[in-house]
């Protein structure tokens, strides 16, 4: 792994479970804190009315490193989501990273050295779902943040996996080509 972290960029999709609408699509931002990425990761400490910012804690008292910053990237409009952000999907992002220092994904001794800026999907049909399952948010969130970091430390997919699938694979939403 490159001692050289200025700038990885991951992202990954986990699917919810059947009849939930719990899908999960971090975009993670991985670098030193002296680069872009810890320059873009204080400028976020400045809120933005219905896009809160906070710190992924696995706990009171218990901020993971690398400092990761989780972003939603849907306003939030009311406590429900705020809750459901600041709860469920904090808790899966903060165990994602701390799982990823301890498999080695993220390199330990550099920690303290960076930072990770998360950008967060929360479907707004979750809040009016009075069947929420937020073991299944856990879940989604928690796969896809991680694999994302996997993906932003190993540079994937490479580029000549983009060019082998240029035309064997399209955007799930492509229904103009």
């Amino acid at each position: 792994m490159s001692d050289n972290l200025i700038f990885r960029a991951g992202e990954a999709t986990v699917l919810a479970a059947p009849g939930q609408a719990t899908d999960a699509m971090p975009e993670i931002l991985i670098g030193r804190v002296d680069g872009p990425v810890g320059q873009a990761f204080a400028n976020m400490m400045a809120q933005s009315k219905g896009h809160t910012a906070m710190f992924a804690i696995r706990a009171c008292n218990q901020m993971v490193r690398p400092a990761t910053m989780i972003v939603p990237k849907v306003t939030m409009k009311d406590m429900e989501t705020v809750n459901l952000f600041g709860g469920v999907v904090q808790s899966a992002t903060a165990d994602a990273v701390v799982d990823c220092l301890i498999e080695g994904i993220l390199p330990k001794d550099q920690a303290n050295d960076l930072c990770i800026i998360s950008l967060v999907w929360i479907d707004p049909r979750c809040v009016q779902d009075p069947n929420i399952d937020r073991r299944d948010m856990y879940r989604t969130n928690y796969e896809a943040t991680k694999l994302a970091i996997q993906r932003a430390m190993n540079n994937e997919p490479s580029v000549e996996t983009l060019i082998e699938n240029r035309h064997k694979i399209k955007h799930d939403m492509d229904d103009w080509s």
